[in-house]
C-alpha cells in the first residue's frame, strides 16, 4: 500500500498545478440572469472558463473568482439567458431565400404580382438559372390556379419557366413551360398511382393546371437549376449570422441530406445523398459555425429497417466536424392541411373532398422502423400535422418503447391537429412536442383555409399547447424557417396571446411565458440530443448566452414580441452585437 503513496501525491500535485494554471476568462456581474437550470433558475452573475460555464451565483460569489487576467463585464441590470435553440429549422434554405425574390406570405392581386415578378427578373433576384422563381407565396393563392395560368402562360412569360413556391414549402405553382420540363402533362396525370393523384392539380380537360403539392412539387423542384457551392456557403454564413442576431445558438436541421432541387417528400436516399451536409462542413472549416447544428437525415416514409444502413454510411462521412452532430432521422407522416392541398392525414375526412388526406407512413410497419432507429441510439423526429398522422406517429414510437427502454428522446413536430386522446401519451412515451407556435393565430390560414374543411373537434384542438402541457408533455420551441420567421420572441409572444388579425385562436390553449423560455432552452436542447452540452447555464456546459435589451420576464406581451438581442456569445466568445 505504501508504494502507491508517492504516485498519489504526484497526482494531487499535478491537479493542484492545473487548478492554479486555470484562470477565469470572463465574469459578468450585476445582471438579471435566467439560467434555465431548475435548481438555480435566476442569479446575478456568471463566470466563464475555457468556453464553458464555470459558476453562476450572486455578485459576491462570482467576484471571488476574478483574477488578474479576467475580463469583467458589468451588465448594468440587463437580462442574460442561455443561447436559444430552434428545434426545427431549415437554416441554409432560409439563408438562400434571404437573397432571393420572396413574397413573405403577402397577398396581392395578380396585376401587382406580375409587376413584382418583372422587377425581380430585372434585378436578378428571381433568376435561378433560366427559371424565374418566387418564394414565400401564401396558400391563399392556390385557389386561383386557373387565373395564374391565364397570366403566366401568356405574353412575356409564354416561353419562360416560372415557379411560385408556397411559404409552406409543400406547395407551388408552375407554368406550362416548367411543367413540360418536369414531364408533367395530361398523360402523366392519367397514369399517376393513387397515392399521388391529388398531388398535381388538373383542369377539367385532364391537363395540369400548375398547382403542385408534396410529391407533385418534387417533380418540378428536381428540374430547377441548383445553386453553386459558393452560393450555398454564402447562404449558410447568412443563416448563422441571422440566427445569432435573433439569439439562436443551436438548431435542428431536420432535412440535412436534402439539397435544393432534390426531392424531399419522395426521397429515396443513397450513401451519396448528402444534401447540405458538405455546406455545414465547409462552414465549420472556415470558422463560421457559431452555432450547434443537429443534422437529421430524411428517411423515405416507407423505409424498412435495412434502409438505415445506407443512412448510416452518410452519417459516417460527416463525423468529427466541430459543432455538427448527426443524432437521428426525420420522417414525413403526412403533408399540409390548408385548402386546396389538404394532404395532412386526418381522422375525420375533409368536409369538401370527403377524403382523409395522405398518410405517408404505413401504420402496420412504421413501428418496426421506429424501433430499429431507436435500437441504434438515434432519435426520430416526425413531421405530423393532421390528427391521424400524430396518432400513428405516437403508435410507432410506442412500439420502440415496448421493445426497449433506450432512453432516447424522440419528437413530433408541427402538431397542428391533435386528438384529445393523444394528449396523455406524450409523457410516458418520452416524446417531445416540437411546436411552431408562431402559427397559433386566428388568420386567413386557420379561419379561411382550414376551419370550413375540418371537423369542429379537430379545429378546436389546433396547436393544443396548453392541453399538452396539462398532461405533462414537454414543449420545445421551433420555427420551421424559412416557412416562417425564426424570431423566437415573436413566437413566444404568439404562444402566450394566440392573437391574430381575425381574433384569438382558442384562448384556452395559451401558455405562460416561463414555459416558452424553457421551450427554447433546456427542452429544445433535449430535442436535438444536446442537453448535456447546452440548453442551460449550468457549470460545465458550453457558455452560450445572450444579453437582451429588456427584462423579458416583466415586460408586456407586445414588448416581449419586440425584444432585441444586444449580444450573442458562443463558447464564451462574442459572435454578435448590433451595429447602429
Amino acid at each position: 500500500m505504501k508504494k502507491f503513496i508517492p504516485n498519489l501525491l504526484m497526482v494531487a500535485v499535478c491537479f493542484a498545478s492545473l487548478e492554479a494554471m486555470a484562470a477565469t476568462d470572463l465574469v459578468l456581474l450585476n445582471g438579471k440572469i435566467f439560467t434555465a437550470d431548475r435548481s438555480q433558475p435566476k442569479v446575478q452573475a456568471l463566470a466563464v472558463q475555457d468556453g464553458k460555464v464555470l459558476q453562476v451565483g450572486s455578485d459576491a460569489q462570482i467576484k471571488a473568482l476574478i483574477e488578474s487576467g479576467t475580463k469583467v463585464i458589468d451588465l448594468g441590470g440587463k437580462t442574460l439567458m442561455p443561447g436559444l435553440i430552434d428545434s426545427h429549422s431549415h437554416a441554409i434554405f432560409g439563408g438562400l431565400e434571404m437573397a432571393s425574390a420572396n413574397m413573405g406570405d403577402e397577398v396581392v392581386d395578380l396585376v401587382e404580382l406580375e409587376k413584382r415578378l418583372r422587377a425581380w427578373r430585372d434585378d436578378g433576384k428571381a433568376k435561378q438559372g433560366d427559371v424565374l422563381s418566387v418564394a414565400g407565396m401564401s396558400s391563399a393563392y392556390w385557389a386561383q390556379a386557373e387565373a395564374f395560368g391565364k397570366t403566366f402562360n401568356t405574353g412575356e412569360w409564354a416561353e419562360v419557366p416560372v415557379v411560385f413556391t408556397g411559404s409552406d414549402h409543400h406547395t407551388a405553382w408552375a407554368n406550362d413551360v416548367m411543367l413540360k420540363r418536369a414531364g408533367v402533362d395530361a398523360a402523366l396525370l392519367k397514369n399517376l398511382p393513387d397515392a399521388e393523384k391529388d398531388t398535381i392539380g388538373k383542369r377539367a380537360n385532364g391537363s395540369p393546371n400548375g398547382f403542385l403539392v408534396d410529391a407533385g412539387w418534387d417533380r418540378a423542384a428536381s428540374k430547377m437549376p441548383v445553386p453553386s457551392a459558393a452560393d450555398m456557403l454564402k447562404a449558410a454564413q447568412t443563416a448563422v449570422r441571422y440566427n445569432n442576431s435573433q439569439g439562436i445558438t443551436a438548431w435542428m436541421d431536420p432535412a440535412a441530406n436534402a439539397a435544393p432541387g432534390e426531392p424531399v417528400f419522395a426521397l429515396t436516399p443513397t450513401e451519396k445523398t448528402v444534401g447540405v451536409l458538405p455546406v455545414y462542413k465547409a462552414l465549420s472549416e472556415t470558422g463560421g459555425m457559431t452555432a450547434h447544428v443537429a443534422a437529421l437525415l430524411v428517411a423515405n416514409s416507407k423505409s424498412v429497417p435495412a434502409d438505415l444502413d445506407t443512412l448510416d454510411k452518410v452519417r459516417q462521412q460527416f463525423q468529427g466536424i466541430p459543432n455538427l452532430t448527426l443524432p437521428g432521422i426525420k420522417i414525413f407522416a403526412d403533408g399540409v392541411i390548408e385548402y386546396p392541398a389538404q394532404s395532412a392525414a386526418m381522422i375525420d375526412p375533409y368536409t369538401n373532398s370527403h377524403k382523409q388526406g395522405e398518410l405517408l407512413i404505413d401504420p402496420k410497419h412504421f413501428g418496426e422502423l421506429v424501433s430499429a432507429i431507436d435500437q441504434r441510439g438515434w432519435l426520430v423526429h416526425i413531421h405530423a400535422i393532421g390528427d391521424r398522422a400524430v396518432r400513428e406517429s405516437l403508435n410507432g414510437i410506442a412500439q420502440a418503447c415496448k421493445d426497449r427502454q433506450s432512453g432516447v428522446t424522440h419528437s413530433i413536430t408541427h402538431l397542428q391537429m391533435v386528438n384529445p386522446k393523444e394528449f396523455a401519451r406524450f409523457k410516458p412515451l418520452n416524446v417531445i412536442a416540437s411546436m411552431q407556435l408562431l402559427w397559433a393565430s386566428a388568420d386567413e390560414y386557420t379561419l379561411d383555409m382550414i376551419k370550413p374543411y375540418v371537423s369542429a373537434l379537430a379545429f378546436r384542438y389546433q396547436y393544443p399547447a396548453h392541453s399538452l402541457l396539462k398532461q405533462a408533455a414537454t414543449i420545445a420551441g421551433a420555427s420551421d424557417w424559412p416557412v416562417s420567421s425564426p424570431n423566437p420572441w415573436n413566437a413566444m409572444a404568439q404562444a402566450i396571446t394566440r392573437d391574430g388579425p381575425l381574433g384569438v385562436l382558442n384562448a384556452d390553449e395559451r401558455i405562460d411565458r416561463e414555459t416558452m423560455f424553457y421551450a427554447y432552452t433546456l427542452n429544445a436542447a433535449r430535442t436535438i440530443g444536446l442537453e448535456k452540452q447546452i440548453g442551460s447555464l449550468s457549470p460545465g456546459k458550453q457558455a452560450d448566452f445572450i444579453v437582451l435589451d429588456r427584462d423579458v420576464f416583466s415586460v408586456d406581451n407586445k414588448a416581449l414580441h419586440d425584444t432585441q438581442v444586444l449580444q450573442t456569445w458562443f463558447a464564451g466568445r462574442e459572435v454578435y452585437a448590433p451595429t447602429f
